[in-house]
């Protein structure tokens, strides 16, 4: 007798619960209909204007009031010929005119001449500058300086930019002064107060001390050039300072295009 084969059925998947299908298709409705919330664009900051430049007349009528107030200005960097005014310029670096004029006057009252530096040698030079910030790197370049300024130079101060920044320690802020200083030059030395005055005040806008420099001397007129940049400096150091600048006091007040001056 044949056997009878039955197939097995197919046993059904449970179907969905009706109300989650219906949950979901509502769901996906809504997305459908509703749009994505697009975020606003934020209003654009206006940009500063910049600050009209300063013309020739007021230039001009600004450093006449610095000369007449200060005919002489002097450097504050206390020295006795180019050679101890070099030495105290690469020691000014990142550290207070005053600072180094303490430390300085007995050094320089032992050791005013290349030669008289290597003899005291670079430990010695050490313990008299040791209160000056960076003073075993500075010692250092005293020494090197002194060394190449006798073998290249016969112990003088050359009178070159080019040939004052091959000196170990000394850079073009350092040249700028030493000409200036010692030898009568035009230049322009850019520090930290010159670069605010000059940013500050609109009278030579720039991102570099460089940039400050070079507008500083295409703007002032050759009559100021040998003490402008005593003047600017002064005038940063003691008027125009970093924090809470005195504009009340300030003899170009008139002139400044600094928009938050407080007269």
């Amino acid at each position: 007798m044949a056997k009878i084969i039955r197939k097995a059925r197919s046993i059904a998947k449970p179907a969905k619960p009706l109300k989650k299908v219906a949950k979901k298709a509502v769901a996906k409705a809504k997305l459908k209909k509703t749009p994505k919330k697009t975020s606003k664009p934020k209003p654009s900051k206006p940009k500063p204007s910049k600050p009209r430049p300063w013309t020739a007349a007021e230039v001009y009528e600004a450093f006449s009031r610095f000369r007449k107030a200060n005919p002489e200005p002097k450097g504050e960097l206390e020295h006795l010929n180019p050679y101890t005014l070099l030495v105290a310029v690469v020691l000014s670096a990142q550290a207070t005119d005053a600072g180094v004029n303490k430390a300085t006057r007995a050094l320089f009252a032992v050791a005013d001449t290349p030669e008289k530096m290597l003899d005291l040698g670079e430990e010695k030079v050490r313990d008299y500058i040791k209160t000056i910030g960076l003073y075993r790197n500075k010692a250092k370049n005293v020494i090197a300086l002194s060394e190449k300024l006798i073998a290249q130079f016969g112990s003088q101060v050359p009178r070159t930019r080019a040939e004052i920044e091959s000196l170990p320690g000394a850079g073009r802020k350092t040249a700028n002064v030493v000409l200036n200083m010692a030898f009568g030059e035009h230049t322009m030395a850019v520090d930290t107060h010159v670069f605010r005055v000059g940013n500050r005040t609109g009278l030579a806008p720039g991102n570099t001390p460089l940039e400050v420099e070079l507008g500083l001397e295409k703007a002032i007129p050759s009559e100021f050039m040998l003490h402008a940049h005593h003047w600017l400096i002064l005038h940063g150091r003691y008027t125009c300072l970093a924090r809470g600048p005195r504009c009340e006091v300030c003899l170009i007040n008139d002139l400044c295009r600094w928009p938050e001056k407080t007269v």
